[in-house]
């Protein structure tokens, strides 16, 4: 049987590449859907291991002494009793004070930063680093300063 022009072979190729296209177009589109599922997840498993492996634990100075080497953030107090070592034509990117932390354990702390703002009126100091040889090394430090509100109230009582 013939149409104008066209054999039943042709239609039949016709019809199986149209179909054969069809197939090809929906393989291509899941297999984009596949890689942008599986971007997705990579990203997704990246940001969770991130934020993971940068949660540093609170602890003590003597917690920190016990596993040395491991960082520990470390909240406390500024002694104030003892002196601030910095000099900045030496080594302006070099702080050495003692701090007591909240279970009383007192340690000198060398911090690779330079001295911050207002560090002798700090109220808490939060520390992040390690300790070695009896002494904590910090890599970042957090300054809790007095609240200006409080300054204020004493200011007009």
């Amino acid at each position: 049987m013939v149409f104008t022009g066209f054999s039943l072979n042709k239609l039949i190729l016709c019809v199986f590449s149209l179909k054969f296209d069809k197939i090809i177009f929906k393989s291509l589109l899941m297999k984009k859907i596949h890689i942008i599922a599986l971007v997705f997840i990579a990203i997704s498993i990246a940001v969770i291991v991130s934020s993971v492996g940068s949660a540093d634990t609170y602890a003590a100075f003597h917690e920190a002494m016990q596993y040395e080497g491991v960082n520990y953030t470390v909240v406390g107090n500024l002694d104030k009793n003892e002196s601030i070592r910095y000099n900045p034509l030496e080594n302006a990117n070099l702080v050495e004070f003692y701090m007591t932390d909240k279970e009383g354990t007192r340690m000198k702390v060398i911090l690779n930063q330079s001295k911050p703002q207002d560090f002798e009126k700090s109220e808490e100091i939060v520390v992040k680093g390690n300790a070695r040889g009896g002494v904590f090394y910090a890599n970042t430090i957090l300054l809790k300063c007095p609240s200006k509100y409080i300054e204020e109230k004493e200011f007009n009582s």
